[in-house]
């Protein structure tokens, strides 16, 4: 029998489960160590559950802001209709009113994000790999052949050290819990202890506005309740393009939902049946459930990494280089342990790219210049390499056209006001740098711009690409037409 390359992953999340179906179809003996099941907090807590939620959502919120334009009827009270005989009152017929049933919802959810992890165990089984359910930890630096050893604590208490090559260190994070706000997973709640609710919150606060209460506070105001949003920066989502980022705030308030703009929370408290939350300016909030959503810890704490050699920042996270190597010879990392994007997409890379590193296959260094990601509001925002924010600061120089979904016939037609598409483009070459979209379903439209991006697509192949009439993607071809224009002089 020849040698054969032993490899234990530690975190069966997107970098985890993705690295051990490379590892074992390039011929490495493969364990997966996974305290809660396969897909990680991805598929069990995260963006799966999220996701299923603002399906829901999203099927409430575009019938209620287009369905009059659309000329569908919505009797909202008991309302009479003809019929009887003449003198006698008109006949009474119940009122026709959409819901949600939020128990149902979330009983769906969870079996979805089960069912998820179930046949990604499968397909990882039947790769070869090995799945263990425990907790694994680093132990000591490496020994004198260079291999590592891995000691994994089973829920029975019982122990068993593993011996590989290499490891991966795809352990995730968790939610950031602060000191007077603690969850209680009934009235005060991390993202995790929502799926557990049966009734939809009466009046919700989302303390956060980054992309997990954005998108929170969305779909929840979606289903019915009353949502105020506490942003401790000047708007929502901070991080993201400004210009999208208006667009949603605008929405947002119209809507209805009570938007409070550098408002820091300082504590979170159960007074009776309902929640206060006090902030840093001294006011005070009142609601029936609060949301917390105020960033996520790695979790790195307690796995001997520092102790065999692994480098971390000062938030915990993981140093990593572009092929996924930490400062520890053998030891890779993938995922939001490493603090890089807190995307499934960039995590099922980093450790892809770690596997082909260490067995010799060809490999690609993690160009983050290229990650696409999406904001699952109403509606989404997508974005794809540089961003305004890099041509403001003049990180590069680009050409930018920006056009409004509302000159599109397919928006018209479908109801939509919002969103618009932005692209950005290289002066004189006219390569395609990065783009953003704002529209219904923006994490399928930004993919043409994605391409273009990573194969340094100029806007005159975007132009004169065929779109379909009408479409929303027609919007892409023509923000292509008018930077072409612009490029040589004709729209100027």
């Amino acid at each position: 029998m020849g040698y054969v390359t032993r490899i234990v992953i530690i975190g069966g999340g997107p970098g985890g489960y993705e690295a051990a179906l490379v590892a074992a179809q390039l011929g490495a003996e493969v364990t997966v160590v996974d305290t809660d099941g396969l897909g990680g907090a991805s598929v069990l807590t995260d963006c799966v559950p999220s996701k299923t939620l603002i399906a829901t959502a999203e099927v409430m919120t575009t019938f209620d802001s287009s369905h009059e334009e659309l000329g569908i009827l919505v009797h909202d009270s008991v309302h009479a209709v003809a019929g009887g005989q003449e003198g006698r009152a008109p006949l009474e017929r119940p009122a026709r009113v959409v819901d949600v049933d939020l128990g149902k919802v979330n009983r769906r959810v969870k079996r979805l994000a089960l069912a998820q992890s179930h046949d990604i165990t499968a397909a990882v089984t039947r790769a070869g790999a090995r799945v263990m359910r425990g907790r694994g930890r680093l132990e000591g630096c490496p020994t004198a052949e260079g291999t590592r050893t891995v000691v994994v604590e089973a829920a029975d208490g019982s122990t068993e050290r593993l011996t590989a090559e290499a490891v991966l260190i795809a352990t995730g994070a968790r939610p950031r819990e602060l000191e007077d706000a603690l969850p209680d997973g009934e009235r005060i709640l991390n993202w995790t202890q929502v799926y557990n609710l049966d009734e939809l919150p009466e009046e919700l606060i989302v303390v956060g506005s980054g992309v997990t209460g954005a998108e929170f506070a969305g779909a929840y105001q979606a289903l019915g309740s009353r949502v105020t949003l506490v942003s401790s920066r000047d708007r929502v989502l901070p991080g993201e393009d400004p210009d999208a980022a208006a667009v949603l705030e605008d929405v947002f308030r119209r809507r209805g939902m009570n938007v409070m703009a550098r408002s820091r929370a300082q504590s979170v408290k159960l007074v009776g049946d309902r929640v206060e939350v006090a902030l840093a300016d001294g006011r005070m909030i009142s609601g029936t459930h609060c949301l917390m959503a105020v960033g996520a810890i790695p979790n790195t704490a307690g796995m001997g990494l520092e102790e065999a050699g692994v480098k971390l920042t000062d938030s915990g996270h993981i140093k990593t280089d572009k092929v996924s190597r930490t400062s520890a010879p053998g030891v890779y990392a993938a995922g939001d342990v490493t603090g890089i994007f807190a995307l499934a997409s960039v995590a099922a890379m980093q450790g892809r790219i770690a596997m082909y590193h260490f067995l010799g296959d060809a490999v690609a260094p993690l160009n983050l210049k290229t990650v696409s990601s999406n904001v699952f509001t109403d509606p989404e925002i997508a974005t794809v390499g540089y961003t305004q924010a890099d041509v403001d600061a003049q990180r590069i120089e680009a050409n930018v056209v920006k056009l409004p979904l509302l000159r599109n016939p397919r928006a018209k037609m479908q109801g939509v006001r919002d969103g618009f598409v932005k692209i950005f483009c290289r002066p004189g070459t006219g390569i395609v740098v990065g783009g953003v979209v704002v529209a219904p379903k923006a994490s399928e439209l930004i993919h043409p711009i994605s391409i273009a991006v990573d194969n340094s697509l100029t806007v005159e192949q975007i132009a004169n690409a065929f779109t379909v009439y009408p479409s929303l993607s027609g919007s892409i071809a023509e923000v292509a037409r008018q930077l072409h224009a612009r490029k040589t002089g004709y729209g100027s």
